[in-house]
């Protein structure tokens, strides 16, 4: 489903608990059930989720939208605030600002597929959306992300096509590019384009096997999620792990680069050790069954 096909100012999501949330002109209009019971991660939210669930849902997004203007035409953008030290935001504004990649390709409601250059709009855009599944065009979003560098890939449906994003991406001079992806058929194909693509997989709680090996084989860097099997996967290939309750995975020596890079830029204290990875701390994030 693309922006053509849904009606005038709707946008579609998977929030956390993996709850699809759609939001219409600035209001919560549905909640699918929760898929996750619990997330370690969603209790440091600004609105914390102790328990999931669709009020606890509601809440948090709804602050979402008064705070930030998500999936509304007051969508800031622009935020120099940082939620989690190796979420994949922090990251890619952090490779960006070392150059380890030249620019990102996000995906942001109200423009869809969006080309980026500036580490304070990975922040703004993907400090408060993850999950994107459809959007619509909100004309005063795109615009604010065109003032600020940004390139809109379509305006006209604000559609979300990574692999079309990074191409585009490609064509105006870019060559190293990351993209976060959650879908295996989109990483295969963006990988099989731009084989020096910066893949990192994305929003993967509840994968199948058969999706995790596919992922986890083209990427560069995953999140582990509420999903064992990509915690195993990737636990068994990467080179190096980032965080323990909800890890990052790096599965090349370039993944490898940007968390020590990141590692680099912050005051924080980080014990070193020898352990094999993965090193997962309880509790885990539970999958409702």
């Amino acid at each position: 489903m693309d922006g053509q096909d849904l009606p005038k100012d709707e946008h579609v999501f998977e929030s956390v608990g993996r709850c699809r949330v759609k939001v219409r002109h600035g209001q919560v209009v549905e909640i699918g059930e929760p898929r996750i019971k619990g997330c370690p991660l969603a209790k440091r939210f600004e609105i914390p989720v102790d328990e999931i669930s669709k009020e606890a849902v509601r809440k948090t997004i709804e602050h979402r939208i008064r705070a930030f203007g998500m999936c509304t035409a007051r969508r800031k953008v622009i935020s120099d605030q940082e939620f989690f030290g190796f979420a994949p935001g922090e990251l890619l504004a952090c490779g960006l600002r070392s150059g380890i990649i030249d620019a990102t390709v996000f995906a942001c409601d109200g423009a869809g597929t969006v080309i980026i250059t500036n580490p304070a709009m990975v922040l703004g855009i993907g400090g408060w959306m993850s999950g994107l599944i459809s959007t619509t065009p909100i004309p005063e979003v795109m615009d604010r992300i065109e003032e600020h560098g940004g390139v809109v890939f379509d305006r006209e449906t604000a559609r979300l096509d990574p692999a079309a994003g990074a191409r585009r991406a490609h064509e105006m001079g870019f060559s190293r590019i990351a993209v976060p992806v959650s879908d295996p058929d989109m990483a295969e194909v963006i990988r099989a384009y731009n084989p020096d693509a910066l893949i990192f997989g994305v929003h993967m709680s509840g994968f199948s096997e058969n999706d995790a090996q596919r992922i986890v084989a083209v990427s560069d860097l995953v999140t582990g999620c509420a999903s064992k099997t990509v915690r195993s996967l990737a636990g068994k290939k990467a080179l190096l792990q980032a965080g323990t309750v909800i890890p990052i995975f790096a599965l090349t020596p370039r993944g490898k680069e940007l968390i020590m890079k990141r590692i680099l830029e912050t005051d924080e204290k980080y014990p070193a050790s020898t352990p094999k990875v993965p090193v997962l701390c309880a509790p885990e994030p539970e999958l409702h069954t």
